[in-house]
């Protein structure tokens, strides 16, 4: 509210985004693995999906819990499974050392990423054997940064094209 009425707020920039529900493919049991679907976002943001401190789901292609992105994958007991994933920077000034640890069944992986501002990536995976018919996929982080050029401003790991198939 303000005082004076001339003064309300201003329209900037609009956009409709006409979203579809991902699906999972047998080559691939997650659903929009690349982060793909989601909310327009208008301001300065690359492809993937950051891992941010807070939560942010008004604005996250993956909302879950702080810190975290999970989803629950089809699986068959028993069956083990290969996760692959990248981590890497959006080239936002984001310097030092990140680190996301991935869970699945009792399979984990921690991945440590040093982050130089360039846009770098790096692929990871590991196995998990599969304990019930659904198995929650978990994505944690817990190192930020303030970026280089604005120290109000934390930044992190950025998570991209995550895959999980059955090992043959």
């Amino acid at each position: 509210m303000q005082e004076d009425p001339a003064c309300g707020p201003l329209l900037d920039a609009v956009a409709i985004k006409e979203l579809f529900h991902p699906r999972f493919t047998e080559a691939n049991l997650v659903e929009n693995n690349g982060f793909e679907e989601g909310p327009h976002l208008l301001i300065n943001f690359s492809h993937g999906v950051p891992l941010l401190s807070k939560q942010k789901d008004l604005t996250s292609r993956l909302p879950g819990r702080e810190s975290a992105i999970a989803q629950v994958i089809r699986t068959v007991p028993h069956k083990v499974y290969n996760v692959a994933f990248t981590v890497g920077e959006a080239k936002n000034n984001c310097h030092g050392s990140t680190m996301v640890k991935a869970f699945a069944a009792k399979g984990t992986v921690k991945t440590p990423f040093k982050s130089e501002g360039k846009r770098n990536f790096k692929t990871f995976n590991f196995q998990f054997k599969a304990i019930l018919y659904r198995t929650r996929l978990t994505f944690f982080s817990s190192f930020y940064h303030p970026r280089t050029n604005n120290y109000g401003t934390h930044c992190g790991p950025v998570l991209d094209e995550v895959l999980v198939f059955p090992v043959s």
